[in-house]
């Protein structure tokens, strides 16, 4: 259902890097550039992440609520992502670890403030 998803940036050069080196751990390489912004996927069949300056050419804004969930292999690929977005100057705004059930997820944020997850599903 979902086709692609977008945060905003006000500094392209630095979301580029932090987000290409974090969506590196997934596997995920760029399909699109522009001098506005940055795609990346894993397949064309699956949903595109991406970054970009507002088309309105008014500041990127973190959305209050708002928040990307990148899909995960395993317990060990939500950490390494975790700790990755944390070295590339991203902030913590939860520790990998278990949410209940069989979900298990890390969340922080990059460095315009825009919310993310990484998750997976473990056996109960």
């Amino acid at each position: 259902m979902i086709g692609y998803t977008c945060v905003g940036t006000n500094d392209l050069g630095k979301a580029t890097h932090f987000y290409g080196e974090l969506l590196g751990v997934l596997g995920a390489q760029p399909f699109f550039k522009s001098d506005r912004g940055v795609g990346w996927g894993v397949t064309p069949e699956q949903p595109m992440f991406s970054v970009m300056k507002p088309f309105d050419g008014q500041v990127a804004t973190a959305g209050n609520g708002a928040m990307v969930a990148l899909a995960a292999k395993n317990p060990e690929q939500v950490q390494a992502l975790h700790a990755k977005a944390l070295a590339l100057g991203g902030t913590d705004e939860g520790a990998p670890g278990p949410r209940g059930g069989s979900f298990y997820g890390a969340y922080f944020r990059d460095l315009d403030g825009n919310k993310l997850a990484a998750f997976c599903t473990v056996s109960a």
